[in-house]
């Protein structure tokens, strides 16, 4: 693969929003996607393992797209090789047609070289405009907005490539070193789960609206009032160990813990264990390949399905989004991020007061319908189409994962997939009613 200006081991400064250099953001964040791609080749970039992940290279060439077409688009004609702007849109009808998204692994030309070489020039042409002082402030917006979807895309590399290699046979390695890159994980039990309660309260959710505010997706806005009943939320997320019990327990075999599409979903697919783990007991498929699977580390790679099933079996429920933000707010968001490039969730000593790891690790499921807050406006024009019209089927995920970059997280971020979703980094807290 073409050399990159950056390397896993250590990655670009995260770079602030707030920071007046957005230049140095635009830069740091294209560098990261190109070492986070360094590791592959360019057969790895090619494959697409199933229709909702995509190739390495579709992920280069769509967030340079991205920049191409809402950027440099803005100022004439944007500077897209023919037949690419078909090629890489996602899914905004109002850019034009799309070629289909279970078809990107058969997209063998162009080829990695040419994609990347297409980044190179886009890359030296916002510089170029930044530098020159010829981009306005709508266009400087959408400069920042490009930054954060790419490291949607950043995560969705990460995560895409790992289901692609579990696929193999041969179960290669991402990043050989990550495992041993890591802090060794206490050797103890993370403690007992404590229950935090909360009486009722009137609390205020969401983001100001952006640009106004601090950037904030326009779906985590407006900023708004809500009751948050009497609830308790567990100091820590559930671990593989506790996970463990429930599938020894018989759980995927017990249709009353399950919902009805859940229960059919796991008998068809023969759902028995999560995805990863070995049907040994003992390993699960890391992005360092085969490890053995820590009993403290947050247990990962859940449906909402199968959270939703530990939960009713653990006498629980799912936290709702509300409460999950309600405990999350005021806390420094800090955890097992990727910048730590050990890209997989590690135990943590969750003893003494207040949640442990609300952020990085795994994303955790909340039982909150991914609907519009009150008073929700999407971005105008094509970039509308970003969040607001997938605001059906599917739920929301709160906190980061150990694929999240550290400063794309936030209080406020709203992560959504349908309940069937497996592949990400995705685990559970859990929360219960009083009495």
């Amino acid at each position: 693969m073409p050399s990159v200006q950056a390397s896993i081991a250590a990655p670009p400064a995260a770079i602030d929003d707030g920071a007046p250099d957005l230049r140095a953001r635009f830069v740091a964040v294209r560098a990261r996607t190109c070492a986070l791609a360094a590791p592959l080749s360019a057969e790895d970039a090619q494959l697409q393992s199933m229709a909702d992940a995509s190739p390495a290279k579709w992920h280069l060439a769509h967030t340079t797209w991205f920049f191409a077409r809402f950027v440099l688009g803005r100022r004439g004609e944007p500077p897209i090789p023919d037949g690419w702007d078909y090629l890489f849109n996602s899914y905004y009808v109002g850019a034009g047609a799309r070629h289909p998204r279970a078809s990107r692994g058969l997209v063998s030309r162009p080829t990695l070289a040419e994609v990347l070489a297409w980044r190179d020039a886009i890359d030296e042409r916002v510089i170029a405009l930044l530098d020159a002082g010829h981009l306005d402030a709508g266009a400087r917006d959408v400069l920042l907005l490009g930054t954060h979807h790419e490291q949607q895309h950043q995560e969705l590399l990460l995560t895409d490539i790992k289901h692609a290699f579990w696929c193999n046979p041969l179960a290669p390695a991402y990043h050989p070193g990550a495992a041993a890159s890591a802090p060794r994980a206490p050797a103890a039990a993370a403690g007992p789960v404590r229950w935090l309660a909360r009486d009722e309260a009137i609390t205020e959710l969401g983001a100001a609206p952006w640009p106004s505010g601090a950037f904030a997706f326009d779906n985590e806005t407006p900023r708004h009032r809500a009751l948050v009943p009497a609830h308790a939320l567990a100091s820590r997320a559930v671990s593989n160990a506790e996970f463990a019990a429930f599938v020894d327990d018989g759980g995927y075999a017990t249709p009353t813990l399950w919902l009805s599409d859940g229960w059919e979903l796991a008998a068809r697919e023969g759902w028995q264990r999560p995805l990863y783990w070995h049907a040994d007991g003992a390993r699960e498929f890391t992005l360092a390949g085969w490890q053995e699977r820590h009993p403290h580390a947050p247990v990962c790679h859940l449906s909402h399905y199968e959270a939703d099933a530990f939960a009713r079996w653990a006498g629980a429920r799912l936290p709702t989004e509300a409460e999950w933000e309600l405990a999350a707010a005021g806390l420094a968001v800090e955890g097992d991020f990727a910048d730590g490039a050990a890209f997989h969730p590690r135990a943590q000593d969750a003893h003494g007061d207040g949640p442990h790891g609300m952020f990085g690790g795994t994303w955790e499921w909340t039982s909150s319908a991914y609907a519009p807050y009150p008073g929700f406006r999407p971005l105008a024009g094509t970039l509308g189409e970003y969040n607001g019209k997938f605001m059906s089927g599917q739920l929301v995920l709160r906190g980061g994962s150990c694929a999240t970059p550290r400063d794309h997280a936030r209080v406020s971020y709203r992560n959504f997939f349908p309940p069937s979703a497996r592949w990400q980094f995705s685990g559970v807290r859990l929360a219960r009613d009083p009495g």
